[in-house]
């Protein structure tokens, strides 16, 4: 979307804990006319902040792949091809790991006897709901299912025109690179702990490497010290934003509500933020 009026910007952070989804939320709130979309399909939390009084689900299917095991050889092409090891090739049998496999349709390509086709199984949901302007959409991931990318990619479907706020899962791997993926700008929830520099370090490299421009929120400031602000001086990170560590926006969570709608300044403050992602992007 780089080069267009509307914005796709990602929340993350390089650990769970660090207020992403509060962050998320609240400049969804500000901004009013938007989408948010929540991509952390594992734990998805941001509709405990929004509450939508209903929400349309729709489920997520991958094509997996069936063994007619009549028609199977067991020559072993499917296995060898497969780099998840999703498919084990027996002496009279054929067994395919239905929750390691990618769905990459490979296996049935490289099949002499033609004895694998696909079916549509479910690994979780999408769920939308409209509240006060906010287009919500969250993914579910089903339980038991270990990769989470699919459902992602099917929220990240719904992201329709106009500007676009993505709630990223926390950490550094496939699913939160997913998330990220297409972005404009990617903003870094951090705190000023020893931790939360670790884990932001390790952040700002995978972002680094994909080539999209980023910048900080300090989140809880005042707690910690000043190593956060010090590695972002020393590696040229703006710092888009501080949220102290104040009882009156910690009540406003713990109740479930955006801090945003309780104070017009922090409001002012996330829109002005936006537009200087925009003027930066």
């Amino acid at each position: 979307m780089a080069g267009c009026a509307s914005l796709l910007v990602t929340v993350a952070s390089g650990k769970g804990g660090t207020g992403k989804t509060t962050v998320a939320v609240n400049l969804a709130v500000a901004l009013g006319d938007v989408t948010l979309l929540d991509c952390d399909v594992e734990e998805p939390n941001a509709h405990t902040l929004l509450h939508p009084p209903t929400f349309e689900s729709t489920p997520v299917t991958v094509p997996t792949p069936v063994v007619d095991q009549d028609s199977c050889s067991h020559c072993g092409a499917c296995a060898d091809f497969c780099q998840f090891n999703a498919i084990f090739v027996g002496k009279t049998k054929t067994i395919v790991y239905e929750e390691l496999c990618h769905s990459c349709g490979g296996c049935a390509m490289v099949c002499p006897t033609h004895a694998i086709s696909e079916r549509p199984r479910r690994v979780g949901w999408v769920h939308t709901a409209n509240i006060d302007g906010i287009r919500l959409v969250y993914g579910e991931l089903k339980i038991g299912e270990p990769v989470a990318t699919s459902v992602i990619r099917a929220v990240k479907a719904e992201a329709g025109s106009g500007d676009v706020v993505v709630d990223a899962p926390p950490g550094t791997a496939c699913p939160v690179i997913e998330s990220i993926r297409g972005s404009d700008f990617v903003v870094l929830v951090s705190e000023p702990t020893p931790f939360g520099v670790h884990d932001l370090s390790m952040t700002v490299e995978v972002i680094s490497t994909l080539g999209i421009p980023y910048g900080v929120i300090v989140n809880r400031a005042g707690i910690g010290d000043d190593r956060l602000h010090q590695f972002c001086r020393e590696n040229d990170i703006p710092v888009l934003m501080e949220i102290p560590f104040e009882r009156r926006i910690a009540e406003l969570y713990s109740a479930g509500i955006p801090f945003v709608r309780g104070d017009a300044e922090w409001r002012r403050r996330f829109r002005e933020m936006f537009e200087q992602i925009r003027e930066m992007v």
